[in-house]
C-alpha cells in the first residue's frame, strides 16, 4: 500500500494562500457594523470552502449576527454540509437553534431550508423539522421545514 504522498512545495503554498485569505475575510466579517452587506458578501466568498465551516457554523449560531449574514451562511452549510462529524453535528445543531429562534422569521426560514442535509443526522433535526411543518408555525417556516424532510427523503 502506497501512502498518500507528502504534498509539494505549489501545493502548501497554495493551502497557505487560501488560509491567509480566510483568515482576512473572518477578521474584515468581525471588525465590520453589524447591519453591513459586505457581512453577507464575505459568507458568500467562502462558499464551497470547507475551511471556512467552522466560522460559518459560527455565524449562523450567534443570535445577535446580521440576519442576511446567518442566511448566507445557512444557505452555504446546505449546500456544502460539513463531511467531519463533530462539525457536521455542531453545524446541524446551530441551524437547529437558528430554527428555534423566534425572533427571526427570515432566519428561521432559511435554518428549516439548511436542516436538509443534516436530519437523517440526528433525530432531534427530524423531530423539529416535523414540528415546524405543522399548522401553527409561519407558513414559510413551514413550506422550508417541509421541503426539508423531502429533501432528506422523510416526507
Amino acid at each position: 500500500m502506497n501512502p498518500e504522498p507528502a504534498p509539494d512545495h505549489a501545493t502548501r503554498a497554495a493551502r497557505a494562500t487560501r488560509a491567509d485569505h480566510l483568515a482576512r475575510l473572518v477578521e474584515e466579517f468581525r471588525t465590520l457594523p453589524a447591519d453591513s452587506d459586505r457581512k453577507r458578501e464575505i459568507i458568500a466568498e467562502l462558499d464551497g470552502d470547507a475551511a471556512a465551516q467552522p466560522f460559518l457554523v459560527s455565524v449562523v449560531a450567534d443570535a445577535g449576527e446580521y440576519d442576511l449574514a446567518r442566511t448566507e451562511a445557512a444557505t452555504v452549510l446546505r449546500l456544502w454540509p460539513p463531511a467531519e462529524p463533530e462539525l457536521r453535528h455542531r453545524a446541524g445543531r446551530a441551524l437547529l437553534a437558528a430554527l428555534n429562534d423566534p425572533e427571526e422569521d427570515l432566519v428561521r426560514q432559511y435554518a428549516a431550508m439548511a436542516l436538509g442535509p443534516y436530519a437523517s443526522d440526528d433525530p432531534a433535526v427530524t423531530e423539529a423539522l416535523i414540528a415546524a411543518g405543522g399548522s401553527e408555525e409561519d407558513p414559510l417556516v413551514q413550506a422550508c421545514a417541509r421541503s426539508a424532510l423531502e429533501e432528506a427523503g422523510l416526507a
